[in-house]
Order: C-alpha cells, then structure tokens, then sequence
C-alpha cells in the first residue's frame, strides 16, 4: 500500500494532507514522512517471516531522526548500529540495547565500552584485529562479549560499486575462506562469546541470485562450524532489499524472506535482517521550491532551493530519483529541465533531463527520500540543514527543526 501518491485533484499528499500544503505552512526544502508507510513496511517483515524466530533491526545509518527510531523501538524493532553516537540515538529514542547489533569496521575502544556497558545483543566482528581488541577490552571489565563475525562471502551484487560490500576488494568483513580459522580461535578466548554469523553483500539489490548465492556460502559454513564443535545460536542476513525509484524490480520481502526461511528450516537459527533502505526510502519525500527557470544553449535549467547539500544521493552515486509537480492541476507550459541547486559545484543537481510543468514558485517533490537523504546532509556553502516532519494521517508533526544561520556556527570559536 502506498501512503504518498497523487489525488484525482492533481495534489500529491502524504496520507491525508497536500504536500503543497505543508511546503507552504514549513517552508522549503523539506523532508517529510510518512508514519502509516513505515509502520507497513515493518508489518511486511514481520509478516514475511513466519513462524521462524527473529528480529528485525533497523539500520540506524538509513536515517537516524530520534522520531523515526522511538516510532521503530515502540513496534518492538531492534537497530543494526555502526557508531557509538547512533547506539546512544537508539537509547535516547526508548530502543532496547540488548536487540542492537553492532556493525563497522572501525569501532573504537570508547565505543566498544560503551556498547559493552550497554549490554548490546552481538558485536558483529569485522576483522582478527577487532575480535582482540574486542575480547580484551571484555576480559577487563570481567565480562563476555557477545559476537558474531561479519563473513565477507565475495558475492558480486550487482549494485554500484560504492555501496557493494561482499567482494574481496571492499573493506568489509572476514573473507569467507578465512572465517572458520578466526570462529575456531574465538572459541579459545575468554572474553569472548560466540552468538552468529553475519553477512551483507551490499545496498540496493534488485535480483535474489547474490542474496541465494551468499546465503548457500553462509550456510555451508555454518554446517562446517557445526561440525567442529561452534554451535551459533543466529544468522544475520543484513539488508540491502532494493527499492523501486525509477524502474527498478527487486523483489518483494515476502519473496525473499520466503527463500531465506526455507534454507533456514530445520537448522534452530534465529534469524536476524537489517533492512534500512526498504524500510524508509519510499516512505520519505523531499520538497523544494523552483526558483528560476533558466534557458540554456543546450539545455533548460530548474533551479530549486534544495541541493547537494540536503540530497547528495545523485551527486555521489548517480541516483536516480523521480521528481514530480506537487500540484499537477496549474497550467504550465510543458519542457525538459536539469533541476539544479544553489551549490556552487557543477555536481549539484537532483536529476537530469526531466519532463516537467513548473513556474517559478512551484513546489517539486522527490520521492525516495527517506534513506540516505537527510541523514547524509550537511552544511555545504553554509546552508542551514531542512526541516523534518512526519505525517500521521491528518496531522503533522515537526520532528527536526529548520536550522538557522546562527546554528551554522553554533560550535565554532573565535580567538579574541
């Protein structure tokens, strides 16, 4: 069920309310969401799993607004995390530490600590050198530490190179011929306590060949575990579930939790998934005003006031992202636009060569804003970051206020 679409009378909203609307009552950019499209792609997880014990822990990464993670915490989520800063967003939000796994290659001894006093549910282990640091730290503190460790199954995904993270050349985890070495050595240490595995080959899948073929690779390693005396008690199969933003196909949850529950029969694994991408990017949109149009020698320019700054997805990956009229009812005349931003950087645009019916002072709307969007902003050419809200059937809350200028250099010193 979609809950951001266009009404008979031409308006976008989101549930119950017009976009144009809340663009004119919160100003632009914008992000906005919706609670109703969150609440069901949790639902379709939950749904898709069955009767197999598990736990769906949110990627954190995807976007991290405090509402968003409390709305996750009270519907029983847990929280796939990477930093100490999002672990202390979780408890901030009313999350539960002990359904947090903790992924990244870099955690510090500061975070390890911290996440340790937490009583976090698994350290997901991405190298020999971070299960020492690991177990050490713990022995300290008299301790075990919960771990599993992230098997890096060198699976091609098919995906853009810089958000692929199963191959042998991506920094990410223990190659999967390696890994049975390191389970066994852990077995040896006393700080540690072995929980699962994990893996995740990268974001935005559209195919299920590389999540069957990495699964196949996992589970062969599980059974060799097995066989040696290192009995795991649950495997992760992170995220990376596509989403539709222009005409893309990747496959339902249900169709790919359905495979996934299937190889699991039998094998008393809890199974644990990390979506982020398919759990808020269609429930997310971005809303910005055109403020000029302009003419050029080889190609027509709209040029909005949200930019690179507030979405750098197109910048930085190429994304394609579609981008529509808020009221389709206003007669424009129709034509080709590159809608561009205020950045000073030829890579600022929100996408190209777009059919569009805009006047200056109409709102465009983004969609698939939710991942990925305001949670990879920044303050570029000094811009004060956008305002967030979240959209609860006929109501609106504000859930991150718009920045001011005075925010831009709130932690910034002068030498008197």
């Amino acid at each position: 069920m979609n809950f951001i679409d266009t009404k008979d009378n031409g308006l976008v909203a989101v549930e119950d309310l017009y976009v144009k609307d809340l663009a004119q009552k919160y100003g632009t950019p914008l992000y906005v969401y919706s609670k109703a499209q969150l609440v069901e792609h949790l639902r379709a997880y939950n749904e898709a799993s069955g009767n197999v014990e598990h736990l769906v822990c949110y990627a954190v990464k995807a976007n991290s607004n405090l509402a968003i993670l409390q709305l996750m915490a009270s519907l029983g989520t847990g929280f796939d995390i990477v930093s100490g800063g999002e672990l202390a967003r979780v408890i901030e939000a009313g999350g539960d530490p002990r359904k947090v796994v903790y992924s990244g290659v870099a955690k510090s001894v500061n975070e390890i600590e911290y996440a340790l006093s937490q009583n976090i549910l698994c350290f997901n282990v991405e190298s020999p050198a971070e299960l020492e640091r690991i177990n050490q730290i713990a022995l300290d503190k008299g301790v075990k530490a919960p771990i599993s460790i992230r098997v890096n199954p060198d699976v091609d995904a098919g995906t853009h190179p810089y958000i692929s993270t199963g191959l042998k050349n991506n920094k990410f985890g223990v190659p999967v011929n390696t890994a049975f070495e390191l389970y066994k050595h852990a077995l040896t240490l006393d700080g540690i306590q072995i929980k699962g595995i994990d893996c995740h080959i990268g974001s935005q899948l559209t195919t299920l060949n590389p999540f069957v073929d990495a699964l196949d690779r996992i589970l062969n390693l599980v059974d060799r575990l097995a066989d040696a005396g290192v009995k795991l008690e649950h495997i992760d199969i992170g995220g990376g579930l596509g989403v539709v933003y222009n005409d893309e196909t990747p496959p339902s949850v249900s169709d790919y939790l359905k495979v996934v529950t299937q190889k699991l029969a039998g094998r008393g694994l809890k199974l644990i998934c990390e979506p982020g991408r398919s759990m808020v990017a269609n429930a997310g949109i971005l809303v910005t005003r055109c403020e000029y149009l302009k003419q050029g020698e080889v190609c027509n320019f709209c040029i909005v006031d949200a930019a690179m700054n507030d979405m750098i997805r197109p910048s930085l990956y190429s994304a394609w992202m579609r981008i529509e009229e808020a009221d389709h009812s206003l007669d424009r005349e129709v034509a080709k636009y590159n809608v561009v931003g205020p950045i000073c950087e030829t890579g600022d645009f929100l996408g190209k060569d777009r059919v569009l019916k805009v006047a200056s002072g109409d709102f465009l709307v983004m969609h698939g804003a939710g991942a990925y969007g305001f949670a990879m902003s920044s303050n570029y050419n000094s811009r004060p970051r956008s305002a967030e809200i979240m959209v609860d059937g006929s109501v609106s809350h504000i859930i991150r206020d718009r920045e001011s200028v005075e925010d831009l250099w709130r932690h910034e010193h002068k030498i008197n």
